[in-house]
């Protein structure tokens, strides 16, 4: 950046050799918005130097790439948040207006059919509007707000409603994205839920407030992506307890650097930096060192990285990380996969399971190694580490594990299993299904070891949240089906080469059944529940 532009950029309070701001919106988006980026633009300092300013990703339209929409189905809504808290895209935003202020909002609003179209996106639902009533305080207007231009379509959120059904898909028409896109700006120009809604024992609740949403629509993931939403809810639980402004992330390359960073688009709503795949931890190591010398030892330091990047060839610095005491919480986002690359198996992966470099066919039946568990390696192995292992599906589970490890004086690994549709074989609205049917059949347990709940392991550690908590399996007590992991290999493409045609499992399989239950067994044994 020239002088005089360090000059401008201090006197309007903008850091000196930083983005301009103002000129990367004129310029650089306004370019790729109309499709003259590559013909018009210069190779200029901000791309030379991967400078993206935050939340860019705001101006990014997706509403070309799908042909279907949600719909919001008032009458039947609980406000419970599910769809909000599980949207991968931020495309489903909530707010609760207090009810005495809905109407002079409404009333601002000229087209009266336009009118009608945003009153009927507020729902009286018993948590916001009969509850307060019945302690005799203001009930509140629950407003449920899709965004066209970041809804990529995956029916997550259709999903996760279930059998409320205050959701449907419909197919998309021009003037209703129109009707939709003027919906969503009022519903940026309504006032912040105010914080006597908020139930701060409803930790869903979280995303209805402003500080909590610093990871915007408009990032580049695949539809249905488990890895978008595990960030956003990190990111989510971060802000509320500690504000906006709180947090900065360190990234190892992978699908996070590339859905986060299409240049020049940024979801990101905190400081971030990407590094190479394998020195994460080393990365992250020196920001924390600096900001302890710059008085920002209370800042959150989160370094993210996929299985591939924290378990295979970045393991010894993460490793060394955890060995050396920094405060400094770890997001492990564990696919089983290598998805950037395409997909081959890393030593998260499960037993038997297909993929690139792990190919099924008559000389090797897919991956015959163990799954390597970060989790066990991390709190058996380094003193001292807060390690919790949860999934988005988990909402209450993830955000205590979150809150916690935020809380901690020190090292943190938070794994979070997060689906891949393309390369678990999956649909693009399983990916909350699946995290859920990974923990019932015990693929991925749920689990919480905290230092400070005492000296010994079965102290420490903390299972609940598993179902058939001192059983092998659990039983489905209308089928009396065990949920075994070959009941969940059965529901995705990356196992359907181990079943016959008759639907009986190879013996590989089998075998990975039996390291799923070892697994399990092992931590039962820690916690002392064997």
């Amino acid at each position: 950046m020239k002088a005089n532009e360090e000059e401008k950029n201090t006197a309007a309070g903008k850091p000196s050799g930083l983005v301009d701001v103002d000129a990367f919106m004129e310029q650089v988006l306004a370019a790729y918005a109309d499709g003259t980026a590559s013909a018009a633009l210069p190779a200029d300092e901000y791309a030379a130097r991967g400078l993206i300013p935050a939340g860019t990703a705001t101006l990014r339209d997706f509403s070309h790439i799908a042909p279907e929409i949600p719909e919001f189905i008032r009458e039947k809504c609980t406000g419970c948040m599910d769809c909000v808290t599980e949207c991968p895209d931020t495309a489903i935003l909530a707010k609760v207006v207090p009810e005495s202020r809905l109407e002079p909002e409404l009333s601002k609003v000229s087209e009266g059919e336009h009118r009608d179209f945003l009153r009927n996106q507020f729902a009286e639902t018993v948590k916001y509007h009969g509850m307060p009533k019945k302690k005799g305080k203001e009930p509140g207007q629950f407003g449920l707000f899709v965004d066209p231009t970041k809804c990529k379509g995956c029916a997550e959120c259709v999903t996760v409603c279930g059998d409320k059904a205050a959701l449907k898909m419909v197919a998309k028409t021009k003037p209703m994205m129109d009707e939709r896109a003027k919906a969503f700006e009022f519903f940026g120009s309504l006032p912040d839920t105010p914080v006597e809604y908020i139930h701060e024992k409803v930790l869903a609740d979280m995303m209805l407030a402003g500080r909590s949403l610093l990871y915007t629509g408009g990032g580049g993931s695949c539809m249905g992506c488990g890895e978008a939403t595990a960030i956003r809810m990190m990111l989510a639980a971060t802000g509320y307890v500690y504000g906006p402004d709180s947090a900065g992330i360190v990234a190892a390359t992978g699908c996070n650097t590339v859905y986060g960073s299409t240049y020049p688009y940024n979801p990101f709503m905190v400081p971030w930096t990407n590094s190479l795949f394998e020195n994460i931890a080393t990365v992250a190591m020196g920001v924390r060192g600096r900001w302890n010398q710059t008085g920002r030892e209370k800042k959150r330091l989160w370094a993210i990285g996929g299985d591939g990047a924290l378990l295979d060839i970045g393991f010894q610095a993460l490793s060394r990380m955890l060995m050396s005491g920094m405060d400094i919480n770890v997001l492990v986002l564990d696919t089983q996969v290598y998805s950037n690359t395409g997909g081959q198996t890393s030593t998260a992966s499960f037993m038997s399971q297909e993929a690139k470099m792990s190919y099924f066919g008559k000389a090797q039946p897919g991956k015959t190694e163990r799954r390597k568990e970060i989790g066990l390696l991390s709190l058996m192995h380094h003193p001292d580490v807060f390690v919790a292992q949860t999934t988005p599906a988990h909402v209450n589970h993830f955000y205590r594990a979150v809150m916690a490890a935020n809380e901690y004086t020190g090292p943190s690994v938070v794994n979070v299993y997060t689906p891949c549709p393309p390369e678990h074989g999956i649909g693009d609205d399983a990916s909350v299904a699946q995290a859920r049917l990974a923990v019932n059949t015990h693929a991925f347990p749920l689990l919480i070891h905290d230092p400070r709940q005492g000296e010994r392991l079965s102290d420490r550690l903390d299972l609940k949240g598993n179902p058939a908590l001192k059983d092998d399996w659990y039983v489905n007590p209308k089928t009396k089906e065990p949920a075994d992991f070959i009941s969940f290999a059965r529901t995705e493409g990356r196992f359907a080469k181990h079943f016959n045609a008759k639907g009986e499992p190879s013996e590989t399989l089998l075998k990975a059944q039996e390291e799923r239950l070892a697994n399990w067994r092992l931590l039962q044994e820690l916690a002392g529940l064997r």
